[in-house]
C-alpha cells in the first residue's frame, strides 16, 4: 500500500514516451488499481490532453474526480481504431474501473440482417443476433465502412437495403438498382437470386470482387480519370474494411496485468485458507431441459485451466430439475472415485489404518510425487485445494453433506451464487462479498464461467445426439425399446447407418426382417 505522505508524480513528463498511435490507456491510483479505461486514435495526443493545466479547469466533476486521483497510466497500441474498441471492452470487463460507463458487448457493433421469408428480402443494419429464422452476418466493428459496403451492394448486386416491404415506387424506377435490368422489370423469385449473390459476399467470398475492382481502379487512373480512380480506391479500402477479421483479443493476449498465481494467492488471503488453493475444481450444473440434466467439473492448476482434468456428468438419480440434489450426486461421484482409488493404493498400509480419508488421500498424493513414481505429478489424480460450487446455500450445503458422508469435511469449500457475486462459506450465516476489482473475485469469476462453458457444451452435444436419434422414432416397427437396443449395440445413429443388415439383425430382440426395414429405412433419410 503507498505511503501516506508519497509525492504525486508529474505525468506531463511521461506523456512524452508515449507513441502517435491508435490504442487504448488504462489509468491508475496510488494503490496500482485501475480507475479508467479509455481508447484513442492518436494515444499521445488523448493522453497528453488529460495532463494540460486548462483541462483540469474545464472538466466536469467526474473527470475532474478521476484526474485528481490517478497517480500513473499506461498505454498499449493496437493496428487500428477498430480494435482499440474491441480492446477497451475486454479491459473494461476485466477491470470493472469505477469512472467507466458500463459497457455493452453490443454498443458499438453491428450485424447485417436479411429475413429471407420476406418476399422481398432487404438487408439493415442490427445490434442483436436473434433467433427469429432470419440470416446474420458479423459483427463488424467499423460501422462507417459497413454503411458504405451497404451502398456498394445496392449497386453491385441490386439488393434492397433497410426500409421494409416491397420495393416503394421510387426504388422501382431508380438506376441505383439496374444489375442489368431494373427492379421493374425482375420478378421476387429473380430478385431472389441478387440477394444470395449478396449473401455470398458478406460471408467472405470478397476478393474476386475487390481484385476486379482493383483492376477498374487502375484502369481509370491509366485514363486519367482520377475522381473514378479515387471512388474507387475508397470502396476497395471501404470492402476490406468491413471483410476483414478482426483480430479477437483473449484472455491470454489481453496486455492486462492479470497474474495467476497472484490472483491465487489473493484468494486465499481473502478466504484465509491456511495454503494457496494451487488445484482448484468447480461444479456447475445444467438442467436447461429435464431430458437431459448435465453437470461439469473444471480443473484450475495455478490459476489456469487444466483441461486434462475435466470432468463431464449425466445426472442419473436426480428426477426432473432440482439443482441441488444434482450437485450432491456430481460432488459425491467425483470424490468417492478417487477416495476408492487411494484406498486400492493404500491396501497393504496396515499402520495407516487409522487414519482419515482425507489424510490418507493427501498422504498418498505426498508420496507419489516424493518418489517420482509419476512422471507428470499434473496427472495424478488428487484432491484439489478448494472446492467451488455454483450456486448459494442450497447447493452449498448439498455438496458439503455429501462431502461430510465420504470423511472430507476438513476439504475447503465455498459457493459462489452469480447474482450479486456473494461467497457462501460452511458454517457462515452471511456471505462474503468482494470488490467487483477483486483479483480474487475475478479468479473466481473465470473459473466458474468457464465450468459454466462446459457445461452447456455438454449440453449442446447430449441434444444434438437426441436430435439424431430422434430419426429412428419414424422408422416402421422400432418401438422405443427395439431403440433402445439398437442405440445400446452400435451407440449411434451414425454407426447404425453404417452397419450391414446381418449385423443389425445380430441385435436382441431384432429379426431379419425388421433389420432390413431399418437398413432401407436409413438409407432413405
Amino acid at each position: 500500500m503507498a505511503a501516506s505522505g508519497k509525492q504525486k508524480p508529474d505525468l506531463q513528463k511521461k506523456v512524452h514516451e508515449v507513441p502517435h498511435k491508435p490504442g487504448v490507456y488504462l489509468m491508475r491510483d496510488r494503490f496500482n488499481r485501475v480507475i479508467y479505461v479509455g481508447k484513442a486514435r492518436d494515444l499521445r495526443k488523448r493522453v497528453g490532453s488529460y495532463f494540460l493545466p486548462s483541462k483540469l479547469a474545464q472538466a466536469d466533476l467526474k473527470t475532474r474526480a478521476m484526474l485528481e486521483t490517478t497517480w500513473d497510466f499506461e498505454t498499449h497500441t493496437v493496428r487500428s481504431d477498430a480494435e482499440s474498441v474491441l480492446l477497451e471492452g475486454k479491459l473494461i470487463k476485466e477491470y470493472r474501473p469505477r469512472y467507466n460507463v458500463s459497457f455493452r458487448d453490443d454498443k458499438r457493433f453491428h450485424v447485417v440482417r436479411v429475413d429471407l421469408s420476406e418476399e422481398w428480402p432487404r438487408f439493415r443494419l442490427a445490434r442483436f443476433k436473434k433467433e427469429d429464422g432470419s440470416r446474420y452476418f458479423g459483427p463488424y466493428a467499423h460501422a462507417g465502412a459497413l454503411r458504405q459496403t451497404l451502398n456498394f451492394m445496392r449497386k453491385k448486386f441490386g439488393v434492397l437495403t433497410f426500409g421494409r416491404g416491397a420495393p416503394t415506387e421510387r426504388e422501382l424506377k431508380s438506376s441505383t438498382y439496374q444489375v442489368p435490368v431494373r427492379l421493374s422489370e425482375i420478378s421476387a423469385e429473380q430478385y431472389r437470386e441478387r440477394v444470395a449473390q449478396a449473401c455470398d459476399f458478406l460471408e467472405g467470398h470478397s476478393r474476386e470482387m475487390i481484385s476486379t475492382l482493383e483492376s477498374e481502379m487502375h484502369k481509370a487512373a491509366e485514363k486519367m480519370d482520377f475522381e473514378k480512380a479515387a471512388e474507387l480506391r475508397n470502396m476497395i479500402e471501404d470492402l476490406r474494411s468491413t471483410t476483414r477479421p478482426t483480430r479477437r483479443f483473449t484472455r491470454g493476449s489481453l496486455p492486462s496485468a492479470i497474474d495467476p498465481m497472484a490472483d491465487v494467492q489473493a484468494l486465499a488471503d481473502a478466504l484465509r485458507l491456511p495454503d494457496s488453493p494451487r488445484v482448484m475444481e468447480c461444479f456447475d450444473i445444467s438442467n436447461i431441459s429435464t431430458t437431459h440434466v448435465v453437470a461439469s467439473m473444471v480443473c484450475f492448476r495455478d490459476g489456469v485451466p487444466d483441461k486434462n482434468n475435466y470432468r463431464r456428468y449425466r445426472v442419473r438419480t436426480v428426477e426432473g430439475q432440482d439443482d441441488f440434489a444434482s450437485m450432491a450426486e456430481v460432488v459425491r461421484r467425483r470424490y468417492s472415485r478417487i477416495l476408492l482409488e487411494a484406498r486400492a493404493a493404500n491396501s497393504d498400509a496396515a499402520e495407516f489404518s487409522q487414519e482419515t480419508s482425507f489424510n490418507a488421500a493427501r498422504r498418498l498424493e505426498r508420496e507419489a510425487i516424493q518418489q517420482s513414481e509419476i512422471r507428470n505429478p499434473k496427472s495424478y489424480i488428487r484432491l484439489p485445494d478448494l472446492i467451488i460450487v455454483d450456486g448459494g446455500k442450497g447447493q452449498l450445503s448439498a455438496a458439503c453433506r455429501e462431502l461430510q458422508r465420504l470423511g472430507l469435511h476438513d476439504l475447503p469449500i465455498i459457493g459462489l451464487a452469480k447474482e450479486r457475486e456473494e461467497i457462501y462459506r460452511p458454517g457462515r450465516a452471511l456471505p462474503l462479498r468482494l470488490p467487483m476489482d477483486s483479483p480474487a473475485l475475478r479468479l473466481l469469476q473465470r473459473i466458474r464461467d468457464e465450468a459454466h462453458r462446459f457445461a452447456n457444451t455438454y449440453h449442446q452435444l447430449l441434444m444434438k445426439k437426441r436430435v439424431e436419434e430422434s430419426i429412428l422414432d419414424d422408422c416402421p416397427g422400432v418401438s422405443q425399446n427395439r431403440k433402445n437396443l439398437l442405440l445400446r449395440r452400435f451407440g449411434s445413429v451414425n454407426r447404425l447407418r453404417k452397419a450391414s443388415v446381418e449385423k443389425i439383425a445380430a441385435t436382441e430382440g431384432i429379426g431379419r426382417k425388421l433389420a432390413e426395414e431399418v437398413h432401407r429405412f436409413l438409407e432413405q433419410h
